[in-house]
């Protein structure tokens, strides 16, 4: 769940020091010529053992620093293109890739462990960005809310807006959040272009609540994490009821697989760094066994690495949507844009 990696951050990645966080050594000492840069989401959570075997096995020094979610992190690396602030970029995803690639901001690389899995989530032909992990969106429900009040969970999108469920749904703003984007194209996907603005005017109409970002819906809003909110669903991911296990064994909450949309985490050697060659091995670390091993435990998303073995309690409480709703990029990066504009003139006024 995202909280969890979120929080883990500042626990985890080391010492942060001008907005930076460094692997490995002091200023001084990353400065020498095989360190590379490694701007990633504000939800990188890796175990320091793991970045220093990587470390001294590639005789690579690795400097960290996050930069908000997918959105901002996207922007950052459009507007700093000629003048990139790393050398690689992890946590770009499938709701901002389009965007990402269509400024050029990466340039090509095929990894070798690409062909190990990450290449069923390919996007693009000239292999700017591997496919990192697979954390889908999906809505969420405190299934021990629902059982104390006895009125049966919603399943799908249209049981969301009907008026048993009124004023039980939180949401993520698409405008400033990434699952509250990949939402609404679930919607887009779900409704069609000419459909889904009918739909989230029947969910306004039903009191959904929006707010900017997950960590608020989920840590504030949402009735089955700890901060015991009043709403009973929220927009999170496939992955989160994992981190929800209560002291019985059993997940108090559930995700509603009917509701998905697929969301991948790439990575890419940014263009114009100069660090092609070392930047490319970074990559290829992010796609090894090693490093995919962590990511369920660590950032609670699923591994692209085919063979990789998952937590036991995600088998029940966490399984991988089979069936995922999804949108061209294409169709994604010329809609957009437009789709925000009329997502805000309906919800915000």
């Amino acid at each position: 769940m995202r909280v969890v990696r979120a929080a883990a951050v500042y626990l985890l990645v080391g010492v942060l020091v001008t907005g930076c966080t460094l692997f490995g050594g002091n200023d001084e000492q990353a400065e020498g010529p095989d360190t590379v840069t490694l701007v990633t989401h504000e939800s990188w959570s890796v175990p320091q053992e793991v970045l220093d075997a990587f470390e001294q096995r590639s005789g690579i020094r690795l400097r960290v620093f996050p930069e908000g979610d997918a959105g901002a992190l996207t922007n950052r690396l459009v507007l700093t293109k000629d003048n990139p602030i790393a050398d690689v970029a992890y946590g770009v995803d499938s709701t901002f890739a389009s965007r990402a690639l269509s400024e050029g901001v990466f340039e090509p690389y095929t990894s070798p462990e690409a062909d190990r899995g990450p290449q069923r989530y390919a996007i693009d032909p000239q292999h700017r960005l591997s496919a990192v992990d697979v954390g889908d969106v999906c809505v969420n429900v405190d299934t021990e809310w629902f059982a104390e009040e006895g009125l049966a969970e919603p399943e799908t999108f249209e049981d969301l807006a009907e008026p048993r469920y009124r004023d039980l749904l939180v949401v993520e703003n698409p405008a400033t959040s990434s699952p509250g984007l990949a939402f609404l194209l679930a919607t887009v996907a779900e409704y069609g272009e000419q459909g889904w603005t009918d739909y989230w005017k029947r969910l306004r109409d039903n009191g959904v609540k929006t707010v900017s970002g997950w960590t608020e819906a989920y840590t504030q809003e949402f009735s089955g994490s700890s901060g015991e909110g009043p709403r009973p669903i929220v927009v999170s991911y496939a992955s989160s009821p994992a981190a929800e296990i209560g002291e019985d064994g059993e997940p108090r909450t559930t995700a509603l697989l009917d509701t998905c949309y697929r969301q991948v985490e790439y990575a890419g050697v940014l263009a114009n760094s100069g660090q092609t060659e070392n930047a490319g091995k970074v990559v290829d670390f992010l796609l090894s066994q090693e490093f995919q091993s962590i990511l369920a435990e660590n950032m609670y998303v699923y591994p692209t690495r085919e063979g990789v073995e998952l937590p036991s309690a995600w088998a029940e409480a966490a399984p991988l949507p089979e069936d995922p709703a999804s949108l061209p990029g294409e169709q994604v990066q010329a809609g957009r844009e437009q789709w925000i504009k009329q997502w805000r003139g309906l919800l915000e006024g």
